[in-house]
C-alpha cells in the first residue's frame, strides 16, 4: 500500500480547489484550529462553509475511496454481519456494507485509520475495501445491526485460543529475529484477542490495563477506580506475542527486550479518540506492559463535577482569580491532581489571559492552553522549561511538579513578578507540604509571601446507584473513624451490595475529597517563623479548614461513600 501521507493532498486545498470554500474561509478555519485545535473538516462544518455530504466527499477524494451515501438506508446480509464481529466494528469503527468481487466494502466511521483495512484483511483473509463514512453514522449503524448482541466473549476466545495451540516458544530470549516476531505478532488469535482485551478495558473506564508474565502463567488486569480487577488468564505461550503486537501498534523496537521503553497508541472507539501511553518492563519471566489509558470521554474538566463542596467551590474560584501567587494541589500517584488543575486551567481559560504549561506528559490537549511537553534525556527539564515560559508574557503558568529547590524557586519568583502559579508535591497532607518545601531549601520567608493555598486531596470510590442499600455500621467501623453510635443515630449510611453494573465491587465512580488550606496572615507568620507542621494544622483547623477525614466523612453523610472507604484513603493521616 503506498503511503499516503506523501501522496495524500491537503483538505483544504482540495475544497478551494472544488470552489466549495474561498481561501479566506480556509485561512479563518486554520486559525481557529490552531487556537482551539481539533479536525479542519469539522471545524469547517460547525462553521457552516460545508456541508457534511460535501465535507464527506472531499475527503473521500482526498483518500481516493468512494462514499456510502446513505448508511441509514444500507441492508447488509447476515452473512457479512457475522463475518465481521460486533467486536472488530466498534474497535475499527466499521461496518459491513456489500461484498464486491470477493472484496468485503465497508463504511469507515475514521477513514484515516489505513492500520484499521489492513486488520481487517489480515483477520478475515480477504480483500478489504473502505468507503467514508462518519462516526455517528456507523455508530448508529452498529447499534441498528447489531443491537443487544453481546458480542465475543473473552473467556470463550482463550479456550478457543488454548484448543487451536499457537507456536510455542522454547526460549523466549533467542527469538530476536524481527520477521518472527512480527509474525507472532500478527497472527489472527493474537489480534482478536489484544483488540477484545481492549474493547473490554475501556468500556469498563479503567484507568490501566496491565499484562503480567509470570513463571508458569499470564495474567492481565485492569484498574477501575483505582482497584486491580483480573481478567481471564490467556496461555503464558500467549505474552510475547501478545506484547509484541502491543509494542507494533505503539511503534516499539520489538526485538528489545532487555531495557525499558515508552510508546503511545492512538485509538478511535465509536468516535471516542483514545490514547494508551505504553510502558514495557523487564522481569524475569518476560516484560511486563502497562498501558496508561487516557479518555477525555470520561474525565470531566468542570470544577462544578470535581467533588467540591459549595464553599469549597466558592474558595477554589477565589484563589484562580488571584491576579499571582502560588496554588498547591497535593497527593499521591493517581489522586486526580492534575485533572483538579486541568479544571481550574479550563474555568480562567479565557482570550484575556496567556496560559501556559510544562508537563510531563501532556495528558490532555487544552484548546486555548500552550502546553509544553517535559523530556528529561533531552535536557527539557520542569526548570529550564519554566525559564523560557517567563520569557513568553504569560499571566498564568502551570508546572508540572515542583521536584527540587531550583524549579520552587523560579515558581516564587514567577509569582513575585506577577504571574498565578499552578503546581503539584507529593505531600500527605496540606500542612506538610510548608515542611516539604523548606526542606527543599525555599527560604521560609518567600514562601510565606507568595504560597496563596495548598489543597491535599484523595479519591475515594462512589457507592454504586443500581445496587445502593442503606444499613446500621457496627460499632468497630464507626470506632475506626473516632464516632460513637450516639454521634449518627439521626444519619444514613449504606453501601453496594454488588452487581453486573459495578462488577460486583458495591462501587461505581470516584470523587475527590479535599482539605484547602488557604494562608491568612497568622499562617503567613507561622511560616516565616518556620514552625512545625503540628501548629500550622492547628492554626488552618482554626480559621476552618476541613482535614481529609472530615470531608471524607461528609461524603458518607451525603450517602455517596463508606466509612471502610474513607478510612482506606486517609489512614494515614488520622
Amino acid at each position: 500500500m503506498p503511503d499516503l501521507t506523501e501522496t495524500r493532498r491537503p483538505l483544504g486545498e482540495i475544497l478551494v480547489d472544488e470552489g466549495i470554500i474561498t481561501g479566506d474561509q480556509l485561512q479563518d478555519a486554520l486559525a481557529a484550529q490552531k487556537a482551539e485545535g481539533g479536525a479542519l473538516g469539522r471545524i469547517l462544518q460547525d462553521k457552516g462553509y460545508v456541508s457534511e455530504p460535501q465535507l464527506l466527499e472531499a475527503i473521500g477524494r482526498q483518500l481516493g475511496m468512494d462514499v456510502v451515501p446513505d448508511l441509514g438506508a444500507v441492508e447488509p446480509p447476515q452473512e457479512l454481519l457475522d463475518m465481521v464481529s460486533k467486536m472488530m466494528a466498534e474497535v475499527y469503527s466499521v461496518v459491513p456494507v456489500g461484498m464486491e468481487n470477493g472484496e468485503l466494502v465497508v463504511a469507515m466511521g475514521d477513514p484515516l485509520n489505513v492500520h484499521a483495512l489492513d486488520d481487517l484483511r489480515f483477520m478475515l483473509n480477504c480483500p478489504v475495501r473502505g468507503m467514508v463514512s462518519d462516526h455517528d453514522s456507523v455508530r448508529a449503524a452498529i447499534d441498528k445491526f447489531y443491537g443487544t448482541e453481546k458480542g465475543e466473549d473473552l473467556e470463550t476466545l482463550i479456550n478457543e485460543i488454548s484448543q487451536d495451540g499457537l507456536m510455542e516458544i522454547a526460549d523466549e530470549d533467542l527469538l530476536t529475529d524481527i520477521g518472527q516476531l512480527t509474525d507472532l505478532a500478527n497472527q489472527m488469535p493474537v489480534v482478536k484477542l489484544l483488540n477484545l482485551v481492549l474493547l473490554t478495558a475501556i468500556g469498563d473506564q479503567s484507568s490501566d490495563i496491565h499484562f503480567e508474565p509470570f513463571e508458569d502463567s499470564f495474567k492481565i488486569r485492569y484498574r477501575i477506580d483505582g482497584v486491580l480487577l483480573e481478567m481471564q488468564s490467556p496461555p503464558k505461550s500467549l505474552s510475547l506475542p501478545l506484547i509484541s503486537r502491543i509494542k507494533v501498534m505503539a511503534g516499539m523496537n520489538i526485538a528489545e527486550r532487555r531495557v525499558p521503553q515508552d510508546g503511545r497508541i492512538a485509538l478511535n472507539l465509536g468516535g471516542r479518540e483514545i490514547d494508551l501511553r505504553v510502558s514495557t518492563l523487564p522481569t524475569m519471566f518476560g516484560e511486563s506492559v502497562v498501558l496508561r489509558v487516557l479518555d477525555r470521554s470520561v474525565v470531566s474538566l468542570d470544577i462544578e463535577r470535581l467533588g467540591l463542596r459549595e464553599d469549597e467551590l466558592a474558595t477554589i474560584r477565589e484563589l484562580i482569580a488571584q491576579p499571582n501567587g502560588i496554588m498547591l494541589v497535593t497527593g499521591p500517584t493517581g489522586c486526580g491532581k492534575t485533572t483538579t488543575l486541568y479544571a481550574c486551567l479550563n474555568e480562567i481559560n479565557e482570550v484575556a489571559w496567556k496560559i501556559i504549561t510544562t508537563e510531563e506528559p501532556v495528558e490532555y490537549e487544552l484548546p486555548g492552553i500552550v502546553q509544553c511537553p517535559i523530556r528529561p534525556a533531552i535536557g527539557v527539564t520542569f526548570a529550564s522549561t519554566l525559564r523560557s515560559i517567563l520569557r513568553q508574557d504569560p499571566d498564568k503558568i502551570l508546572v508540572g511538579e515542583i521536584r527540587d529547590k531550583e524549579t520552587a524557586d523560579l515558581a516564587i519568583e514567577a509569582s513575585l513578578t506577577g504571574h498565578l502559579v499552578f503546581s503539584t508535591l507529593h505531600t500527605q497532607d496540606a500542612p506538610s507540604t510548608v515542611a516539604r518545601l523548606i526542606d527543599m531549601g525555599v527560604e521560609s520567608y518567600l514562601l510565606a509571601a507568595t504560597l496563596e493555598a495548598v489543597c491535599a486531596q484523595r479519591l475515594v470510590r462512589l457507592v454504586c446507584n443500581r445496587c445502593k442499600t442503606p444499613y446500621t455500621p457496627t460499632e468497630e467501623e464507626l470506632m475506626e473513624i473516632n464516632l460513637s453510635a450516639e454521634d449518627v443515630e439521626d444519619r444514613e449510611f449504606y453501601f453496594g451490595t454488588g452487581c453486573d453494573h459495578c462488577k460486583q465491587t458495591g462501587y461505581r465512580g470516584r470523587n475527590a475529597i479535599f482539605e484547602i488550606m488557604v494562608l491568612d496572615q497568622k499562617l503567613r507568620e507561622l511560616v516565616t517563623e518556620r514552625r512545625s507542621t503540628e501548629v500550622i494544622r492547628a492554626a488552618a483547623r482554626e480559621q476552618g479548614m476541613y482535614d481529609l477525614r472530615d470531608s471524607g466523612l461528609l461524603k458518607v453523610y451525603d450517602g455517596l461513600t463508606t466509612i471502610e472507604e474513607v478510612v482506606r484513603e486517609t489512614i494515614m493521616i488520622e
